[in-house]
């Protein structure tokens, strides 16, 4: 018998349920960026006039590029699932399997990343949160320390709400923006007043140090900047529970990559004010350096207020994830490579119970520090899902010259060919310096990852489609016999 799905799969939501413009927008801002809580090592690594030259010259060369390709695919294919089904259909079924299952493996480290942040930020406001490593709980191999209690209390809240929608997540974001973005903002008017009192000229270095050349600092920075600006295509795996995603996604993009820029560019200016040395000075900035700079500028409130807005933007950044990445093995299901129990919804909300608390129970795992090294194969498999997503796009447009468009990359093919360029540019270059980085690790990892994924495709291929012609012949068989009892 044929694995049951879900009846009535595409049931809209209620208008009242799906996410608008302004939610759409603050649930883009944390799918990408969260405010310039951890860009403080940029300007370490390269220097304060080329950190912020990089930020401002990333959207061109990475963020609006994969932004475009997002709105033109995003309003022609709007699908629960949005890149796995544009790689699908502009590429086919292996490509797109790929494209969705990697893409859920490269959540499982990401995911855990946010929760331990929330973590880290706690334990700079209350010290004895965790004083060392004081294990709680072992199972076998597996030790969980109050940290881990922490992430998992985060994990948990956060799957309630994500259990009330993506429109509800969306909502969410607004509050969650201001929270976190207000600290930044109260940050950056007192350093402007602190540069403009002092006549501080915040970009007068260009870079880290005298003997760093200007194209190794923007070597050194675009690495940072790149996962700065990372992410553009999370919210389109929502798309079925958008208001008119055909025309509010494009606006909502643009919106969102403008409010990104400005929230990383205006408090690292304010910020770079403090000057190079010190503990708070830029040449010793790391992650979390913004509290201390906090601290400098107008005290230990600022300081708790930023750090404060920290763990909102690491908990808002679990939270829309969240809910985008839980979509990828729902649409696998649905296709009949993963088990139906994924294609599961709540029937009042359509949201896809199963997977969204599955997933969490894998992020939690990976909050482990055991698994921390795993990391390695994020920008690759990132990257990965970045191309195959521009192959469709080009795919697509060969191949359905009449799909309908109402977002279409202005340009023709001129600005795709631009598109294309610059994303693979980047792509290349930010893997090959993974693998100078971190060597054979990086390498051993993508290639068992990838190499599982692409065997798995065969077996699990062949019990979609069987179980798909199981379910047309009892479909059949269905219809068949309303017939016979309708002719009787």
């Amino acid at each position: 018998m044929a694995t049951a799905l879900p009846k009535n799969p595409c049931a809209p939501l209620p208008e009242a349920r799906k996410m608008r413009l302004l939610p759409l927008v603050a649930f883009i801002f944390f799918c990408v960026s969260g405010g310039a809580y951890g860009i403080e090592e940029l300007f370490s690594a390269s220097g304060p006039g080329m950190g912020i030259a990089l930020l401002l010259i990333a959207p061109l060369i990475y963020a609006i590029p994969h932004a475009l390709v997002v709105a033109e695919l995003g309003t022609a294919i709007p699908e629960e699932g949005g890149y796995y089904h544009w790689v699908k259909r502009g590429l086919g079924r292996f490509w797109g399997f790929q494209q969705g299952l990697l893409q859920w493996i490269c959540s499982f480290v990401d995911m855990a990343i946010y929760p331990v942040l929330f973590t880290s930020y706690l334990q700079s406001l209350v010290a004895d949160v965790a004083p060392g490593r004081h294990v709680l709980l072992t199972a076998g191999p597996l030790e969980f320390d109050l940290n881990w209690f922490i992430c998992l209390a985060v994990i948990v809240a956060f799957t309630g709400l994500n259990l009330l929608g993506a429109g509800r997540v969306g909502e969410s974001s607004v509050l969650f923006g201001i929270l976190c973005l207000t600290p930044m903002l109260i940050l950056t008017v007192i350093g402007f007043a602190h540069l403009i009192r002092n006549g501080v000229n915040p970009v007068g270095e260009l870079t880290s140090s005298p003997g760093q050349s200007a194209w190794d600092a923007f070597g050194d920075g675009l690495f940072v900047v790149m996962w700065a600006y990372c992410g553009w295509d999370a919210v389109s795996t929502v798309a079925g529970e958008m208001e008119n995603p055909r025309k509010h996604l494009p606006r909502a993009l643009a919106l969102s990559v403008a409010l990104i820029m400005l929230s990383y560019v205006l408090p690292a200016l304010a910020a770079l004010g403090v000057g190079r040395d010190g503990p708070e000075g830029w040449a010793n900035w790391a992650e979390g350096s913004f509290s201390d700079v906090a601290l400098h500028l107008a005290g230990p409130w600022l300081q708790w207020t930023v750090t404060i807005g920290g763990m909102v933007a690491a908990v808002a950044l679990f939270s829309a994830l969240l809910a985008s990445y839980s979509r990828l093995p729902y649409a696998l299901a649905r296709d009949r490579y993963l088990p139906a129990v994924f294609a599961r919804e709540s029937p009042r909300r359509k949201v896809p119970v199963v997977a969204v608390i599955g997933s969490s129970v894998v992020y939690a795992m990976f909050c482990m520090s055991s698994f921390a090294d795993l990391i390695v194969f994020n920008v690759f498999l990132t990257n990965l899902g970045i191309l195959l997503e521009v192959a469709a796009l080009i795919a697509l447009r060969v191949r359905e010259p009449h799909l309908r468009r109402p977002f279409r990359i202005p340009g023709g093919w001129f600005s795709v060919g631009l598109v294309t360029v610059s994303l693979l540019g980047i792509s290349v270059w930010a893997t090959w310096q993974q693998y100078v980085s971190e060597g054979r690790q990086a390498v051993t990892y993508c290639l068992v990852v990838v190499g599982g994924s692409f065997l798995l495709y065969f077996p699990l291929a062949r019990r979609a489609d069987r179980l798909t012609r199981a379910a047309e012949r009892e479909t059949e068989r269905g219809t068949e016999s309303s017939r016979e009892t309708a002719a009787v």
